[in-house]
Formats: C-alpha cells, sequence, structure tokens
C-alpha cells in the first residue's frame, strides 16, 4: 500500500504541474478532493469547486483544496471510496453503486419512481443515513453530503416509448439496482462508470445509456445519439452519491477547523447539491433541442406503462434486505416519508 500511495502522490504532483488547480493560500491543512469527472462538468464546477472555495474561505486560509478531476490521482471511480479508506485522497465524490453491494441501504433512493425533485430526496437521503447508515455503512469514513441526480432518463440511437422497445439492447446503467431493473425489461445492461459511456457509445458497444440531462453536455452524449426519452413529473431512477472526508484526516483537524467542515456538511448542503445538480438538468436540455434530436415526452399512460414494468423491483429489492439482516419494508416505507416530508 505504501508503494501505491507514493506512486499516486507522484501522480498528484505531476498533475499540479500539468495545471491541476490548487489554492494559493500558505494553508495549515491542504486536502486533496479527487473525483471522476472533468473538471468543467457541472457537478465539479458548481458544487464541489464552489463548496471547496468555501470551505477555504471560512477557515480564513487556513484550509486549502486540492481539487483532482477525470481520476487524476490514479486508478479507476470503483477505487475511489477504497482510496478515501486507505488516505490516497482526503475527500471523495463517487456513486454509492460503483462499488456493488457495499452500500446497500442506499440503494432505496435509486429504486424507480421514487423521486422526481432532487432537493428533497437529498434532504431526505441524508435524513436516512443519519437514522440507518452513518454509524454501520458509511462509518468508515465521515460523510459530508449525500445527494442524489434529477429525474433519469433515457438517450438512445434507437426511439424508445415503452419498455418491449429495450428487447436486445446494449444499455449502460449505473447502479445494481438499475441493471436489474433493465434486464428484466429486455435490455442487456453494459456496466461501466459514466467517463466511459462516449466511447462506448462510439464505439457501438452500447446502444443506449440513462443519465441525466446534466452530465449529457459534457460527455457529449446529444452529439452521440439522437433520442431521448424524458419521463414529464416522473422520473425512472435516480443515482445516490456519497461525499465524504476520510476519518482519520477530520479527526486530526483542530476543533475550529472541524467546525468549518461541520458547518458545510449535513442535509442542508445535501439539499443545496441535488437542487443544484438537478438546475443544471435544463442547458443540456436546451442543447440536445438546439441539434434537432428527438426529444420524446411520455404521456401519462406510457409512463404507467413503465411503472408496471417495473413494479416488481420494491418487492425483490424488500425480500433482498430481509435477507442481509435488515427490515427491508420499513427502509422502502421510512424512505418514502421522508421524501414526502421533505417535499412539503
Amino acid at each position: 500500500m505504501n508503494i501505491l500511495k507514493t506512486a499516486l502522490r507522484t501522480a498528484a504532483a505531476a498533475a499540479i504541474i500539468a495545471g491541476t488547480t490548487v489554492t494559493a493560500y500558505a494553508a495549515e491543512v491542504t486536502l486533496t478532493m479527487h473525483q471522476f469527472l472533468p473538471p468543467q462538468a457541472n457537478v465539479p464546477r458548481d458544487i464541489l469547486d464552489v463548496w471547496a472555495k468555501k470551505i477555504e474561505e471560512e477557515s480564513n486560509g487556513r484550509i486549502a483544496v486540492e481539487h483532482y478531476a477525470s481520476m487524476s490521482l490514479g486508478g479507476k471511480p470503483p477505487e475511489l471510496i477504497g482510496q478515501l479508506e486507505d488516505g490516497i485522497a482526503d475527500i471523495v465524490w463517487t456513486v454509492a453503486g460503483y462499488t456493488p453491494g457495499r452500500f446497500p441501504q442506499a440503494e432505496v433512493f435509486e429504486l424507480p419512481f421514487m423521486m422526481s425533485d432532487a432537493e428533497a430526496t437529498s434532504r431526505a437521503y441524508w435524513e436516512y443515513a443519519e437514522a440507518n447508515m452513518m454509524d454501520k455503512d458509511y462509518a468508515p469514513f465521515h460523510p459530508i453530503a449525500l445527494w442524489v441526480h434529477g429525474p433519469g432518463l433515457i438517450h438512445s440511437k434507437e426511439p424508445i416509448l415503452s419498455p418491449t422497445d429495450l428487447n436486445g439492447v446494449k444499455l449502460r446503467a449505473p447502479t445494481r439496482v438499475t441493471n436489474k431493473m433493465f434486464s428484466e425489461m429486455g435490455a442487456t445492461p453494459v456496466g461501466m462508470p459514466v467517463p466511459a459511456v462516449p466511447e462506448a457509445l462510439s464505439k457501438g458497444v452500447i446502444d443506449a445509456t440513462v443519465i441525466p440531462w446534466e452530465v449529457t453536455g459534457a460527455l457529449k452524449v446529444p452529439e452521440l445519439v439522437h433520442n431521448h426519452t424524458t419521463f414529464p413529473g416522473a422520473s425512472l431512477y435516480t443515482t445516490a452519491f456519497i461525499f465524504a472526508m476520510n476519518k482519520e484526516k477530520y479527526e486530526s483537524l483542530p476543533d475550529d477547523l472541524k467546525a468549518v467542515i461541520d458547518n458545510n456538511s449535513g442535509a442542508d448542503v445535501s439539499a443545496w447539491a441535488g437542487k443544484t445538480m438537478q438546475a443544471a438538468d435544463e442547458p443540456s436540455y436546451e442543447l440536445a433541442k438546439s441539434l434537432g434530436n428527438n426529444i420524446i415526452e411520455l404521456s401519462a399512460d406510457q409512463i404507467q406503462a413503465w411503472k408496471d414494468a417495473a413494479a416488481s423491483q420494491e418487492t425483490d429489492w424488500v425480500e433482498e434486505m430481509n435477507g442481509k439482516g435488515f427490515d427491508g419494508q420499513a427502509l422502502l416505507d421510512q424512505a418514502k416519508a421522508l421524501i414526502k416530508k421533505d417535499s412539503m
């Protein structure tokens, strides 16, 4: 592991020389932040960098945050949680489902048609994690914020209007839950982190992908496919994210700097991140429209056909959770109740 850390720290130095943005403060504490998207993508630019700047300012320059985008510290996206726990990175932003089975309780928010508003659902996700996950699933690190993206949809080479249109379609889905759902609808799920989507589409490895609008612009998806299946007033799925800090690094901070981190963590920050991410859907939607792409807006009856096809996913998930020693139905009911409460 020491050899690996040395190699990754060398990569970090190279990234700085290559122009990675770092703060100019003469800081007492420097935190490395690692994530998988390019720096110009919405989440790094509008959420992670904004958060980092706030930390630096509120600490009066005593904390500096070095942002390493596009896995520039080395490794692959599914390794981010391991890098966080090993101290290779001090802070990471990642997809909970990149480590399948590691965070089963978080999957409840990824079930089909669970949410439509990312702000309310992200606040619910944090509250749910406080009740169920902080001293278990998320105990090995220090969560800063937990959120979901806006309504997920399908981007495809050929038009997709009904679940039967998925038969034989090679489709990238982001999580274990969505892979299972699309497989049972007849698609052939192909697992990969989101940065791999453009090449996979261009080479024909996949015929379609399910991602929110907000990231399609950075990935140039509207230039690679010309059909976008939307679910007005509903969300086919969403993805649970983790933004967290290495526990030992957090605990090593003096109390006043811990307070800076704490004041920029929790339910409000989670809700802000979800809201910000969903707000970024509109520009990418407008881009696809401007290219003359086929924006398919499903009717209420058509959406109901998708809901019917996905109905077994909740029951299956509850049974799986029961098998893992959880009360699956109680977790599902709690998540729905929190989303409802936070949507009011």
